[in-house]
């Protein structure tokens, strides 16, 4: 994959000459190490193989995902960079390669101004040339805090110039041994390809080719020396590996400073294969977090505190203690006494390390449907898995449910045995962590009839263009994914009576009370509460968005008659919508009238919140919401989506 690096070269320079001291991996696979290429016929005759590098065009530096064809004496060349270019982004390309590092230089005293005590440390990533420009940004600044590290430590106690010797004097050992052995037809070192069998010139009848590993032999030996007496050789190696298989490093060096580093690009497909997130989109998710928010876990708390700093390790386990999904950021600031700013710093560190994700808090009232890249096909183990967890219990009829979009509570009734609705509450949560489903969330668009006022003011059939002018307004707004009032897609919900989850009688409530105590096993170090979801908040305004129950002329307007009433709410839309909101029935209830204009003054009706977003700020109960979008259907439409805030971090979408 683009992301995993080739391989890692460290490489000094000083008044005794630049040197590469290592590189890993210095070994090709083993099945490419034995492999022999057939003889010649005639020294013009070409090899025709699978494996032959000279079919590919361009020329290829690539082997097995590994580093090839590229000397070590070259190398050294390349990356031994002179004082100027320290402390600044290094970048080459060379072929289908490469080379990004962060070179840094050392002075053995920092009051000496004598150039020959200076040391240029760089560190080395190769790359896949059609890497991202956002993984090589993360490579680049892991080279910088790697040259910090090195720097500090030799400052405290000389560790890299004790690293160097060691290195050094292996190589010096075996520099003799190496000149004996050396086939005569070899060209170069490390990563140099071989040119014949020993004698003679290459490609002659009845002799064979070499491949690059062969004639690196002897380096192979230094290396592996070198990675068996030096701690800093043994910290490379466990950066490429942990690089290679899981993006998150935590690695010590020299037993004094720690190293933690995030390849997001890489460390997200470990739930989700095959989908590089960058960091980019990660930081346009954190910035959309809201209150009513919640954290899903991905990994048990035990995994959570290699990821975060010394510093920030107590107020970490201050939230783990009280972490549920069934609770919003909010309520788990106020239960674990943290700033909600500390909290969003705190669980966006936890999404950048893919060790949780943010969703809304699990309630009966949320409704899921089958993701649409649900590993689900037969090769994968996740139905063993799912059987494992939850014994007796098959993956595909449980999600088969959600085939349509489908409420929790719909899935409940109140006959069942609570611990039976807790089972089901775990599963969805299980299913959430495997990226199994997605949440929809209703939506609200305001879009007014306004050739059929004229016509009906007249006498004329404004009530049979009624539905074609809104299919047309619908597709203004949301072009050939609109909903349609005739559609069967599961994501619209027409305008009529079909209103299966948006328009219940709040039959269920806000929050799942009776599974905070079935579920405690999904969150073994929860202290259950049975506090909602959903923030009642009574203080300023949040966000900009006032959260008083009455608008600001209510007071004012107290003691007029209904009618003035009606005309002062209603002189707020503007002239054509006025007409279109005064047609309905629910305009002559000042009530109703007064809650709608509160809404739609604080922009609620452009499509761009959902209904739970509406709930928190304004302090109103989703049965209330209900109501009113059903009274006003006739200029209200609503269609559920996902929240691009949540769905940015699990789709190609940025979030807007």
């Amino acid at each position: 994959m683009e992301v995993n690096p080739l391989s890692i070269i460290l490489v000094k320079s000083d008044s005794k000459g630049d040197r590469l001291l290592f590189r890993y991996p210095y070994t090709l696979p083993q099945q490419f190490q034995t492999s022999v290429t057939p003889a010649r016929k005639t020294p013009y005759s070409l090899i025709h193989t699978g494996d032959d590098i000279l079919q590919h065009a361009p020329p290829s530096n690539i082997c097995f995902d590994q580093l090839y064809g590229i000397s070590d004496k070259d190398l050294a060349t390349l990356f031994a960079v002179k004082s100027e270019l320290c402390n600044q982004k290094f970048e080459l390309k060379v072929n289908d390669v490469r080379f990004v590092s962060h070179p840094t230089l050392l002075r053995s005293d920092p009051g000496s101004d004598q150039k020959s005590s200076d040391i240029q440390i760089n560190v080395v990533f190769a790359l896949h040339a059609q890497a991202s420009s956002s993984v090589v940004k993360s490579y680049y600044e892991l080279s910088k805090r790697i040259g910090i590290a090195l720097i500090y430590e030799e400052r405290r106690d000389g560790y890299f110039s004790r690293e160097i010797k060691t290195m050094v004097a292996v190589m010096d050992e075996n520099s003799a041994l190496q000149e004996q052995e050396q086939p005569t037809g070899a060209t170069g070192t490390g990563g140099s390809v071989g040119t014949g069998s020993g004698t003679g010139p290459a490609g002659t009848s009845g002799q064979t080719v070499v491949t690059c590993a062969t004639a690196a032999g002897i380096a192979v030996g230094v290396f592996d020396t070198i990675l068996k007496n030096t701690t800093l050789a043994q910290f490379i190696k466990t950066i490429y590996h942990d690089l290679c298989t899981t993006g998150l490093l935590n690695v010590t060096m020299n037993q004094t400073v720690t190293l933690s580093f995030c390849l997001p690009q890489k460390a997200h497909q470990f739930h989700k294969k095959g989908m590089a997130v960058e960091p980019e989109t990660i930081d346009r998710c954190l910035e959309s977090l809201k209150p009513y928010h919640g954290m899903l876990l991905l990994v048990d708390p035990s995994e959570l505190f290699d990821c975060v700093p010394p510093s920030g390790a107590n107020m970490l386990l201050q939230l783990i203690e009280v972490y549920n999904p069934l609770k919003s950021l909010q309520n788990m600031a106020s239960d674990a006494e943290l700033l909600i700013d500390h909290v969003y710093q705190l669980v966006g560190h936890l999404v950048y390390w893919a060790k949780a994700t943010i969703i809304y808090p699990l309630c009966e009232t949320n409704v899921y449907v089958i993701a649409p890249d649900a590993q689900l096909n037969i090769h994968s183990n996740l139905s063993d898995k799912f059987a494992t967890k939850f014994p007796g219990m098959s993956l595909f009829e449980v999600i088969s449910d959600f085939s349509l979009p489908t409420s929790i509570g719909h899935l409940t009734t109140p006959l069942q045995h609570p611990a039976r609705q807790g089972r089901l509450a775990q599963m969805v949560l299980w299913m959430l962590q495997h990226h199994l489903l997605m949440q929809l969330h209703t939506y609200v668009q305001f879009v007014a009839n306004l050739d059929g006022i004229e016509e009906d003011e007249f006498g004329g059939a404004a009530a049979g263009r009624c539905g074609s002018d809104r299919a047309h307004a619908l597709h203004a707004l949301y072009g050939s994914s609109a909903p349609s009032a005739s559609s069967s897609q599961p994501l619209a919900v027409p305008t009529g009576g079909n209103r299966k989850h948006s328009l219940s009688e709040d039959r269920y409530s806000d929050s799942l009370s009776a599974l905070l105590t079935t579920a405690a096993s999904v969150t073994s170090n929860t202290r259950p509460s049975s506090a909602s979801h959903r923030s009642n908040i009574s203080h300023s305004s949040v966000g900009g968005l006032q959260t008083a129950s009455s608008t600001d002329n209510d007071e004012s307007i107290a003691s007029i008659d209904d009618d003035d009433k009606l005309k002062r709410l209603l002189a707020a839309f503007p002239e054509p919508d006025r007409k279109a909101v005064a047609r309905i029935p629910a305009a002559s209830n000042p009530e109703d009238l007064a809650l709608m204009v509160r809404l739609w003054k604080a922009g609620y009706f452009k499509g761009e919140h959902h209904l739970e977003e509406i709930m928190y700020f304004e302090n109103l109960r989703r049965s209330q919401l209900l109501q009113l979008v059903d009274k006003f259907r006739e200029v209200l439409i609503i269609y559920e989506t996902e929240d691009p805030a949540i769905a940015s971090l699990y789709s190609d979408q940025p979030a807007e």
